[in-house]
């Protein structure tokens, strides 16, 4: 019995690190944005250069992504000829149910997967949708998670609006 109170501390300390961690190395804004050239994506790119950049992190089986995709497709056409990207990013490990949703949902823009959850787990995403705008410093502007509807596009549009302001 006296062995197991000395082996607690350490396993109660091990069991805190692995809990508080992930939030430690999660981005906030002003953090930069990873390369997502690097990450290891499956899909092409857009130019993103000298842009301000709307991140979405999606699955098909999510019922909140499907709700955000008009929304996200609205963005996309209004700003396309501002500077303004947005860049789906599917959590879906099977590329075949990707490929459905967009097939069903055209969405209106480009859309890649991270098959592994790799770049999300580095961005400490929990939940999806989980939404990034970065501006065209590399740097996080703002970060969502959910989506509520208009008030979240209108949040959407209003961030991207200010970083497009900016110049």
């Amino acid at each position: 019995m006296h062995s197991m109170s000395r082996l607690l501390p350490p396993v109660l300390v091990a069991t805190l690190l692995l809990a508080v961690l992930p939030a430690l190395a999660a981005p906030k804004t002003g953090d930069a944005f990873p390369d997502l050239s690097k990450a290891a994506l499956e899909g092409t790119l857009p130019d993103m250069k000298d842009k301000v950049v709307l991140v979405d992190f999606w699955a098909s089986w999510c019922g909140p992504c499907r709700a955000a995709f008009p929304a996200l497709k609205d963005i996309a056409e209004k700003y396309k000829d501002r500077g303004v990207v947005v860049l789906g990013i599917s959590l879906d490990e099977d590329r075949e149910d990707m490929d459905r949703f967009v097939n069903k949902l055209k969405p209106g823009f480009p859309i890649v997967r991270d098959p592994k959850g790799k770049l999300a787990e580095k961005l400490g995403v929990q939940g999806i949708p989980s939404t990034f705008i970065v501006g065209r410093d590399g740097r996080i502007a703002s970060m969502h998670e959910g989506y509520g509807g208009d008030r979240t596009k209108a949040e959407y549009v209003a961030t991207i609006e200010k970083l497009l302001a900016a110049r």
